[in-house]
């Protein structure tokens, strides 16, 4: 007999990869709808997973995604589709550019510019993964949320967020971290095995990293995603992908938070894969405001 973590795995990574089934308009013309969410507003995530697969559908496959550089520039509506929009900027002997526009009633959403690379020989070296506890001794966010099934937020988290979080010290899903800091690692994966393209997995690891980028800036002031009065967006958010990895297998996220300020924060995050190696960076700048601040 399924297990329901094993109903709610099926159920939300199947509407995670529905949505990022974009329909082809044209050349350079693609379509694609949204998560339901709680709020009715867009993820982020997913728009940016959107917006690098419709580059990267007008790319050669053999070039791979290696940067992304994204504005958010309006909230999404989650019941209507959104359309993309790719701009050819340039295909050079080794790299390939493209703008994509994200837009709903006419208006912008996201701007992004990203990046495209033929494999390549050159000097290496990475920074080395910090010692943390293993994934398997870590409590999943899905066994957190468990007990609270049937309450819209946790319903989300369960039934529609395609991955599977584990807070190595602790989550910050219902309640603040009694010990504020600035850092956070999380062990990251996506709740079943699945079978896509490189070019999938590197967008499926954007759509899973704007989900916690900004979770250090809550941890440093004391709040959590449950704090009444919270108000963030995500504003930017930049990515580079160093080496091959799959969004399916544990991924760890070692994150900051090194400044807020002027109502904005930073989050910066390194991304290693279970054995050590150095496969993904990001940051992001988001709007914070906390409860009693105008």
């Amino acid at each position: 007999m399924e297990h329901v973590e094993d109903i709610w795995a099926d159920q939300s990574v199947n509407s995670g990869l529905a949505a990022l089934d974009l329909r082809r308009l044209g050349d350079m013309e693609f379509e694609g709808d949204s998560l339901p969410m709680p709020g009715g507003r867009v993820y982020g995530g997913q728009v940016l997973a959107q917006g690098l697969l419709a580059a990267g559908h007008t790319v050669d496959d053999e070039r791979h995604l290696h940067s992304m550089h994204g504005y958010f520039l309006r909230p999404g509506d989650a019941s209507r589709p959104i359309s993309f929009e790719v701009e050819n900027l340039r295909d050079g002997r080794s790299f390939s550019a493209r703008r994509t526009h994200a837009f709903q009633g006419g208006k912008p959403i996201l701007s992004m510019i990203s990046s495209f690379q033929l494999p390549q020989d050159g000097p290496e070296h990475a920074v080395t993964m910090p010692e943390v506890p293993g994934p398997e001794t870590v409590t999943s966010s899905v066994d957190l949320l468990a007990p609270f099934a049937g309450d819209a937020t946790a319903n989300y988290w369960l039934e529609r967020t395609p991955f599977d979080l584990r807070h190595v010290e602790g989550s910050i899903l219902m309640s603040p971290d009694r010990r504020p800091k600035q850092y956070q690692t999380t062990w990251v994966r996506l709740r079943k095995n699945i079978d896509a393209s490189d070019l999938m997995h590197r967008a499926l690891l954007a759509f899973g990293c704007d989900q916690v980028m900004l979770e250090p800036l809550l941890r440093r002031h004391g709040a959590s995603w449950q704090t009444k009065g919270l108000s963030f967006a995500s504003l930017d958010h930049a990515m580079w992908w160093h080496r091959p990895a799959r969004a399916d297998e544990w991924l760890l996220f070692v994150q900051d938070a090194p400044t807020a300020q002027g109502g904005r924060g930073l989050g910066g995050t390194w991304i290693f894969s279970e054995d050590g190696r150095l496969i993904a960076s990001a940051s992001q700048e988001g709007m914070i405001r906390m409860p009693g601040e105008s």
